[in-house]
């Protein structure tokens, strides 16, 4: 779908009319006729006037959004190419729910479609009173950030065969090339050489060599530097804790996390932000073999600490234990440390399918986290730590353990686990996001499709944006 943003109207097949009152509109009658009112998720359209009508109740980014996904999919379902909606107003942050909605709402996986249908060009006018260069700039940042959501949707729905630590590799290599930054990748010789040995038990038994993957981006005169740690599960078996059959499919998504950092730094270099981003993402395959790590093995991470396994389906934790130390030893005077991971079911069980869980020693960065994340469209929330839960992963025999003695707070217990890999000087300066339910879902919701979403993106770009102000 392509947008053209101008201040006088031009002629188009169809007209999209945004109402949350419908007393004031020309088609009044017909519009209660049809049982049509202006609340979210409701819309109507009129072929005699050719008018769609969408109902929206609040001036929120997500209502907008919705709104305009309703548009979006009548357009799609007819044969019309053009539309004009008119905005009374010339607020930026209208305009960027408004993009956002119609980039997010368009897109389509079908790469694996035998039959692939013939993309209709399609455009929607979006008319303002005067075109300024400050919505301009909205209009271009916008379509930039949800580029990068589907990119890493584009990530996340590939199939694992086709989709490997190697590919994830590559992939990072081609995004690196295209905005001009450094790429590094290290192989399992590597993760042996620097004694990770926690993030290479996880990957050893597949014949897919795992990748320790770093991007930079260094823009002179950076305010901030930022290390971004991404989970990146190509494939999740369980492992020798082996999951049911029904719980492996859709586990395509269990690196959800690595992509999202991909998809970070990439329009993060590509929008020119002036933070220092590092995005270090641990690309792994946990499967079953006669070499894989067993429960009741004592695997030792790159900072020392010793890891009772009782579970080897409790992976991405290993995985990220090793990618969080070797970020702070390989990256000097960090402002800010957040990893993201597909990392827990009981995320999904306590807060939603569509909620962020944000965990951390300080109160004041998840509360800013939370904040930046709810002005971007996506929902998040804060769990807390507490001393009794970290008494939960205590090891009779090793540092920490890889689960919890107790299946509550399991999201919260996770987190703790990490923290054991954050080092004295930058606790307060690390978050953790457990991705877990809004990153994948087998229903559309909202200008969310079926499959991956690219959660976190908006997220990172409004939070690193900030960070500097």
């Amino acid at each position: 779908m392509k947008i053209n943003l101008i201040d006088k109207k031009v002629e188009a097949d169809l007209e999209i009319v945004l109402t949350n009152n419908i007393k004031d509109l020309e088609e009044k009658e017909i519009l209660e006729q049809l049982g049509f009112e202006a609340k979210d998720e409701t819309s109507v359209f009129l072929p005699e006037s050719k008018k769609i009508f969408v109902g929206y109740e609040d001036e929120d980014y997500e209502s907008l959004a919705i709104a305009i996904t309703q548009a979006v999919k009548k357009i799609k379902s007819t044969k019309f190419t053009t539309a004009n909606l008119e905005l009374d107003c010339e607020c930026s942050s209208k305009l960027k729910a408004i993009v956002e909605g119609i980039y997010l709402s368009s897109y389509e996986f079908n790469t694996y479609k035998s039959k692939k249908e013939a993309k209709k060009k399609q455009t929607i006018n979006i008319i303002v009173k005067k075109v300024t260069k400050k919505l301009e700039d909205v209009l271009s940042e916008s379509k930039t950030v949800t580029k990068a959501v589907n990119k890493v949707r584009d990530m996340v729905n590939t199939p694992p065969a086709d989709f490997y630590p190697k590919t994830m590799a590559d992939v990072a290599k081609e995004i690196a090339k295209d905005v001009n930054i450094k790429a590094t990748v290290h192989g399992e010789k590597y993760l042996l050489k620097n004694k990770m040995n926690s993030m290479y038990s996880v990957g050893k038994a597949s014949t897919n060599e795992s990748k320790l993957i770093h991007l930079s981006y260094t823009p002179k005169n950076a305010k901030k530097k930022v290390v971004l740690v991404g989970k990146g599960l190509t494939y999740d078996s369980g492992g020798l804790s082996l999951k049911p059959a029904d719980f492996m499919v859709t586990m395509k998504l269990d690196k959800s996390g690595g992509c999202a950092v991909l998809g970070t730094i990439w329009a993060a270099a590509k929008l020119g932000l002036d933070v220092e981003i590092h995005a270090v993402v641990g690309a792994v395959e946990n499967m079953v073999a006669g070499n894989a790590y067993k429960p009741d093995d004592v695997l030792t991470a790159k900072n020392g600490k010793t890891i009772e396994v009782r579970n080897t389906d409790a992976e991405g934790r290993l995985v990220l234990a090793d990618c969080l130390c070797y970020a702070q030893d390989e990256i000097k005077d960090i402002d800010y440390i957040f990893d993201y991971a597909t990392l827990t079911g009981a995320c999904v069980v306590g807060v939603g399918q569509y909620t962020t869980g944000v965990m951390g020693n300080c109160e004041e960065l998840k509360k800013t986290a939370v904040k930046r994340s709810h002005e971007a469209g996506e929902y998040a929330t804060a769990l807390d730590f507490n001393r009794f839960l970290r008494k939960a992963i205590k090891s009779q025999i090793a540092d920490v353990c890889n689960i919890a003695n107790t299946r509550y707070g399991g999201a919260i217990t996770a987190g703790l686990f990490l923290d054991n890999f954050v080092y004295e000087e930058n606790k307060n300066k690390w978050l953790h996001f457990d991705i877990a339910g809004p990153a994948f879902v087998e229903s559309e919701w909202g200008y969310n499709p079926h499959g991956g979403t690219g959660a976190a993106v908006r997220m990172n770009i409004n939070l690193l944006k900030n960070l500097t102000k």
